[in-house]
């Protein structure tokens, strides 16, 4: 697979990764530091090729695809049959890691991709620190009243879109607090009891993000705090009508939504 920065080469009205095999000129020609082992994609190797801006033109000019070009994976995502957006997340996380450990950050000495890039490793053989691919745990939660769904909108998201409330989890805090905690800072609610429910990775650029029901007290007040333009409960029948925009169907934002609309009782579980 073909990628430029954190653009992917794609393909076809409902964009399809494209897949360079081993013979294309690029790959015959491309360095070992510029290729990523991804794993066994379609019962075969997949392998990151990362192009600069020369090689990227070129490819799209001599693509035998007419419609191929590059496409940022965010808006891309929902698009995607889910396994190829799981291997674009994968990919992207990966590309964006190498890209900020170019250096040492015990010596200062550059730094190369080694063990198929999954490892970036110092070239001052005094040093040789190496550095492995980092993940970021950030928690996101519905949090209910039972009859309401507290929802949080930042000022840069589409007119009318709210979501769930989310936020990264401090050294030494347990997931748990930095539910409690989040809320308390964007909305001012203060959590009674939380749950964890599932996860999901998101490469935007390292985070994995794991989803959470709580609970709050009844009648609880919202206020928007510093992060968030607007704070507020919402019904299930204001949910449906349409009074907010949710995320998209492939979040996990949009997932614990869904699920606290179709519960049977009137609470998270």
């Amino acid at each position: 697979m073909l990628a430029r920065g954190t653009a992917q080469l794609v393909a076809g009205d409902r964009p399809a990764i494209v897949f360079a095999d081993a013979t294309h000129p690029l790959v015959q020609r491309a360095t070992l530091e510029s290729l990523v082992l991804l794993g066994w994609y379609r019962d075969a190797p997949c392998v990151l090729l990362q192009l600069d801006d020369a090689d990227s033109t070129a490819l799209v000019a001599t693509s035998e695809h007419a419609d191929a070009r590059f496409e940022e994976l965010r808006p891309l995502a929902p698009q995607l049959e889910a396994s190829e957006a799981g291997l674009l997340a994968y990919a992207r996380a990966l590309s964006h890691w190498q890209g900020r450990h170019r250096h040492c950050g015990v010596c200062g000495a550059r730094s190369v991709p080694t063990r198929a890039g999954h490892v970036m490793q110092c070239t001052d053989a005094a040093c040789g620190n190496q550095v492995f691919p980092r993940i970021d745990p950030a928690i996101i939660v519905l949090v209910s009243d039972g009859e309401r769904a507290l929802l949080g909108r930042q000022a840069t998201w589409p007119a009318g879109r709210y979501s769930t409330i989310a936020g990264f989890v401090e050294p030494g805090e347990s997931l748990e607090d930095a539910v409690a905690r989040e809320v308390l800072e964007e909305t001012a609610v203060v959590v009674q009891e939380s749950r964890y429910h599932s996860s999901q990775p998101w490469p935007f650029p390292s985070s994995l993000m794991l989803g959470f029901e709580a609970t709050a007290a009844p009648g609880s007040i919202a206020r928007a705090g510093s992060e968030l333009e607007d704070a507020r409960w919402f019904t299930r029948d204001e949910l449906r009508a349409g009074t907010a925009v949710l995320p998209p169907s492939t979040s996990i934002s949009r997932r614990l939504i869904e699920r606290w609309l179709n519960a049977r009782d009137r609470a998270p579980r």
